[in-house]
């Protein structure tokens, strides 16, 4: 099945030949993969993803960013950062302990596979009728993130994946409904990153310089600045985090807060 809308650079991955593993090898495949992403944006390819965020925003509803591994590390891009949207909620599998009734020890590495814990895990979370989600995931087949994607999806919200379609197209989905991420989601991100992540090769085929954790906070800052960019071209005042280490940040960021109070949490 293909996905509805697919966001690339320029279709197909560089090729990754038998390049040695130097820093300078690393900053070329980053910087090759940045590149696309931004060529990619100037062309308007992310536009559908940030008008589904805006519309969210103008109706009173929440982002809200949920990826599971290093993955989560997009979410926390998304949600409750300096230069960051307010109106967004980052939410993890720890909620389960958190702000639900299950005990630690649940949170073992093999839980993100696990298609049961969703509906556990989305009680946790203060959804509301006009919110988003954007859901990151590299394989995007794991059962918490495709289960995830079709709850919001059977409630009617809309949902945005980042995730690598070259990975993600090689190999089984574990939820149930035999879906990826990339097939359930209403506007796809290609993060650019190749089978197994790693784009060099240090010896007799063991992989290093691991990339999608690099595009996909790149992608983040740019739904970020669309959305806020959106906003300010029609001469209103985006939402927006400035640093808390800065004289009246702090006063600056619980005043916007205030207005998503119970919609949006920030923790430690």
């Amino acid at each position: 099945m293909v996905p509805r809308s697919m966001m690339t650079g320029n279709g197909a991955t560089d090729p990754i030949g038998p390049r040695r593993a130097t820093p300078t090898a690393l900053l070329h495949e980053a910087n090759s993969r940045l590149a696309r992403l931004t060529a990619a944006a100037e062309d308007s390819a992310l536009d559908d993803a940030i008008a589904l965020l805006v519309a969210a925003l103008d109706d009173g509803g929440v982002i809200h960013a949920f990826g599971t591994g290093h993955s989560e590390a997009f979410a926390m891009e998304i949600s409750g950062r300096a230069g960051g949207l307010i109106p967004t909620n980052k939410f993890a599998l720890r909620d389960l302990v958190l702000h639900g009734d299950r005990d630690a020890d649940v949170l073992g590495a093999a839980l993100e596979r696990e298609p049961w814990v969703v509906d556990e895990l989305m009680a946790t979370v203060p959804v509301g009728e006009h919110d988003v989600f954007v859901i990151a995931s590299n394989s995007g087949v794991n059962g918490s993130i495709v289960g995830t994607a079709l709850w919001a999806k059977e409630r009617g919200h809309s949902v945005i994946a980042v995730t690598s379609l070259e990975h993600t197209m090689r190999v089984e989905p574990k939820h149930p409904s035999g879906k990826r991420l990339a097939e359930v989601a209403d506007v796809v991100i290609d993060n650019l990153a190749p089978y197994g992540d790693t784009t060099l090769e240090v010896h007799g085929g063991i992989g290093a310089g691991a990339i999608s954790s690099i595009t996909a906070a790149f992608i983040a800052q740019l739904l970020t600045l669309g959305v806020a960019r959106t906003i300010a071209e029609r001469g209103e005042t985006p939402p927006m985090y400035i640093s808390a280490n800065i004289p009246g940040g702090d006063e600056h960021n619980s005043a916007l807060e205030d207005r998503y109070r119970g919609r949006i949490r920030r923790g430690a």
